[in-house]
């Protein structure tokens, strides 16, 4: 990575926001960091960065109008917000208004480095084709003069063919105060972490990719773990699973409730998952 590369740490925690800037230097990085949102703007006012790490809470100023500040002022830098467990819908909201990344906090070595890393290609990706896309048109305009000159005041110009957009999966699934992240392979369930096992994280992103329609166990095994088995099979294996899977929703919301099971048909997400109101709670189900 180029030595030149600058980045701005924007964290109210003195501890993390000297660790970060440790890990950084030592990778080659130019860093500054600051305490506050409002430091951060003033040095942004002045200084250019490639690339700003992000706290979502602070005192004061906010990362959020961090965020959109630097996308006013600066909108080539690459964002990556730091966030608690709690407040992971504020850092999809992050990413939708432009932010490359969240990490959690305390942050992982190896996570900073790979999403700085991914950060700056990013941002230097964006550049060139930027830069291409300045070169392709000013050749195109220096051949519109051509063509106008050769063939007077009304050139024949050939239609633009249509290119049909293209599309790609969401990182994010949400079902009531459920959200599945598949790039961290994160669920949270009212901004609480779910501390799942591979399968189970699997199942229950499943279970959510396709509420509210009703998935049978046999189906279950087949999609999750990728292979057929007989009914009596199935019910046992996605049975322990959903087990599992309650008992770690209860452990942080007291609530065993976002999946339903349909007796003798199999498993949905709760319409209200997540979502409890004055009405009571929930009922609780069993596997």
């Amino acid at each position: 990575m180029n030595i030149t590369t600058t980045i701005l740490i924007v964290d109210d925690e003195p501890a993390l926001r000297f660790a970060l800037q440790e890990v950084l230097t030592h990778d080659g990085h130019q860093v500054v960091a600051v305490e506050s949102g409002a430091a951060a703007l003033e040095r942004v006012a002045h200084e250019e960065f490639d690339l700003a790490l992000i706290d979502l809470k602070m005192k004061g100023l906010g990362g959020m109008e961090v965020l959109a500040s630097l996308r006013r002022q600066a909108p080539d830098t690459a964002v990556i917000v730091l966030t608690a467990h709690g407040s992971l819908e504020t850092a999809v909201e992050a990413l939708r208004q432009g932010a490359h990344d969240y990490l959690f906090k305390p942050c992982k070595t190896v996570e900073i480095r790979e999403s700085v890393r991914m950060g700056l290609l990013k941002r230097q990706r964006v550049l060139r084709q930027r830069a291409l896309l300045a070169q392709l048109e000013h050749s195109l305009s220096s051949q519109l003069e051509g063509l106008r000159t050769v063939l007077g005041e009304h050139p024949v110009i050939p239609p633009v063919p249509f290119l049909a957009p293209v599309t790609k999966q969401s990182r994010f699934l949400q079902q009531g105060g459920v959200i599945v992240d598949s790039m961290r392979h994160v669920i949270t369930l009212d901004g609480h972490l779910l501390e799942l096992s591979p399968t189970e994280f699997d199942m229950l992103a499943y279970l959510v990719s396709e509420a509210p329609r009703v998935i049978s166990p046999q189906e279950l095994v087949r999609e999750v773990q990728g292979y057929e088995s007989e009914l009596w099979e199935a019910r046992d294996t996605v049975r322990y699973h959903i087990y599992h899977i309650r008992q770690k929703v209860k452990a942080v919301t007291e609530r065993p409730d976002i999946i339903r099971t349909v007796r003798g048909v199999g498993y949905t997400i709760n319409k209200k998952a997540g979502n409890v109101g004055r009405e009571g709670q929930n009922v609780k189900s069993k596997a």
